[in-house]
């Protein structure tokens, strides 16, 4: 309370909100409401003062009180008339609140407006609030409303809306260093930085909570702060102690780590893994220990996340810690990437691997006189010719994948597919199919032909493809003729093909084929034999047969048998 600020300068860690506060006095742009919001210890009631004496000084309102008239000395002793501070964690009823609510039809005593500074005004009931509503909104012209909270979500939407918010961070621990030397140095205290440190790192951001613990320092340490009594006070691990442990885990050191475990059983767990994450954060922005790096640092802050969560769960904290430490000391096995690639690199060196083996070029083509000129007794050297087959078209390569993916939707499809259809040409965007198949086939082709390959030829050839399909009869084939032509028409041998008369008590064909059907066959057809007639079942021995038995047994007499072709 010594060193509560007076001024908005002396305001630690919210310059945001003290260069705002003082503009809006300064240019007379005053709201009627306004809410600081914000940690505890953070300034806000402090703020919340030093407006309200900015308000009612006689030079104001100004950013800078003058600090000598009546009113800003009232204010500073806390006796001013008509600064009202009400605890709304005490009185929060909705009476509380008509009092206050009456006190404002009275204009102010001695100053030109009437402040009502109310503290934890989360803690007031909804009747309460929905009371204090219409005066919040539209208050007398000499009125303004300074309401403070650490739980700003509680408060309704109606209270929000009808008040400048104001949002107090969390006070950086440099600020609040600084400020805790400024003040060991007044009181000409000593004191040792890193225990400023500790201290800061306790207060979790609240300047309010750093002072009391700093206050209790100074006694415990007889007036010289320093870390052996910071931490002996706070229940802390000093970081020697710390940094000789971690040490023990980079050398391995079993015996070492047993004897720090022994000592650490007199402190809480989770208070030691919330130190030991504090330690590791401060190696790594330090960055002063080659032991700690990156990949180190992050591997130790896993372990340590892990055992939290065993500690959540109730377990013996003296065994999470000894798992703890051996855990980190197992990890410092695993190599890092640079380490890895060196011993890579290492081994290859040490054991290169065998050379690829020469590709063998074709020979040159020597001339018949060459060959004379050569000596008789030496005999050429044939050397193997690698054959290298040209490359596949794009008409190839898409009718392969659409003959693949026929396989996989159906295997007899596909085998149908693979041997009656073949590729003769394809140019965007007309694509030249021939299908030659037996009955069978040929029937299984047609009726899955719009159902399923027309679709895939679509999703791979492309939706504006125009398939024409020859349809080849099976019988009338010639494989030779048919390879030689499909490679290069124009090259290909023209070999009269035998005429065969086929008797006159010929069956008739297939009712599906083309009867004007006519040309070569694909390549790889051949002539199968004709499908043998299916035998014709026994009626009796079926009837026989005891599962039927017993399923005219369970389900009647009446039994229809059917032969399925």
């Amino acid at each position: 309370r010594k060193y509560r600020p007076k001024r908005f300068d002396d305001l630690i860690g919210q310059t945001t909100i003290a260069q705002t506060l003082s503009l809006a006095l300064d240019s007379k742009r005053l709201s009627h409401a306004y809410l600081f919001s914000g940690l505890r210890g953070s300034g806000k009631t402090s703020t919340a003062r030093i407006f309200s004496k900015a308000l009612v000084c006689e030079q104001g309102p100004t950013s800078r009180p003058c600090d000598q008239c009546t009113h800003c000395q009232m204010a500073n002793e806390g006796r001013h008339i008509d600064i009202v501070e009400m605890d709304a964690a005490s009185s929060r009823k909705i009476d509380d609140i008509r009092d206050l609510i009456e006190q404002t039809k009275y204009k102010p005593a001695s100053a030109r407006f009437k402040i009502f500074i109310v503290d934890e005004v989360h803690m007031l009931t909804k009747e309460a609030f929905n009371a204090l509503l219409k005066t919040l909104e539209e208050p007398p012209s000499y009125v303004k409303f300074i309401l403070a909270t650490t739980d700003p979500l509680k408060l309704p939407a109606t209270i929000l809306s009808r008040t400048q918010h104001f949002r107090f961070k969390r006070i950086p621990d440099s600020d609040i260093i600084n400020h805790l030397s400024h003040i060991l140095n007044i009181e000409q205290i000593g004191f040792e930085p890193a225990a400023l440190t500790i201290l800061a790192r306790s207060g979790n951001g609240s300047l309010r909570d750093t002072l009391t613990l700093l206050d209790q320092a100074i006694i415990y340490s007889k007036n010289f702060v320093d870390v052996t009594t910071v931490t002996d006070m706070l229940g802390l691990i000093d970081p020697n102690f710390m940094r000789d442990m971690f040490g023990a885990v980079f050398a391995r050191d079993t015996a070492s780590l047993l004897n720090y475990i022994k000592q650490l059983a007199d402190y809480e767990a989770e208070m030691v893994i919330d130190e030991l994450i504090a330690f590791l954060k401060e190696r790594l922005f330090a960055q002063d220990d080659i032991n700690f790096s990156n990949l180190i640092i992050e591997r130790f802050f896993r372990i340590l996340s892990e055992s939290k969560s065993l500690i959540s769960i109730n377990a013996e904290g003296s065994f999470v810690l000894t798992l703890l430490l051996f855990k980190m000391m197992e990890s410092l096995k695993i190599k890092e990437i640079d380490e890895m690639i060196a011993s890579l690199e290492a081994d290859v060196a040490q054991h290169p691997m065998p050379a690829a083996p020469r590709q063998v070029q074709a020979a040159p083509v020597v001339s018949h006189v060459e060959e004379e000129t050569t000596a008789p007794t030496q005999q050429p050297v044939k050397e193997p010719v690698v054959a290298v087959a040209p490359p596949k078209s794009e008409g190839e390569l898409l009718f392969e994948k659409l003959a693949a993916k026929v396989m996989d939707r159906n295997l007899q499809l596909g085998q149908c597919f693979a041997e009656g259809f073949s590729l003769v040409s394809f140019s965007r965007p007309l694509l030249h199919l021939q299908i030659c198949a037996e009955d069978t086939c040929l029937q299984e082709l047609r009726s899955h032909y719009k159902t399923i390959i027309h679709p895939f030829i679509n999703e791979i050839f492309g939706p504006e493809t125009d398939v024409k399909v020859d349809n080849v009869p099976y019988e009338k084939k010639n494989p030779e003729i048919l390879e030689a032509s499909a490679d290069n028409p124009a090259e290909a041998p023209v070999t009269p093909v035998p005429q065969i008369k086929e008797p006159e008590t010929q069956p008739l064909r297939h009712q599906d084929e083309d009867p004007n059907g006519s040309g070569s066959c694909v390549v790889g057809c051949e002539e199968k034999p004709a499908t043998p007639q299916t035998p014709e079942f026994d009626q009796g021995a079926i009837l026989q047969d005891p599962m039927v038995q017993k399923a005219i047994e369970l389900f009647g007499n009446k039994v229809t048998i059917q032969n399925k072709i």
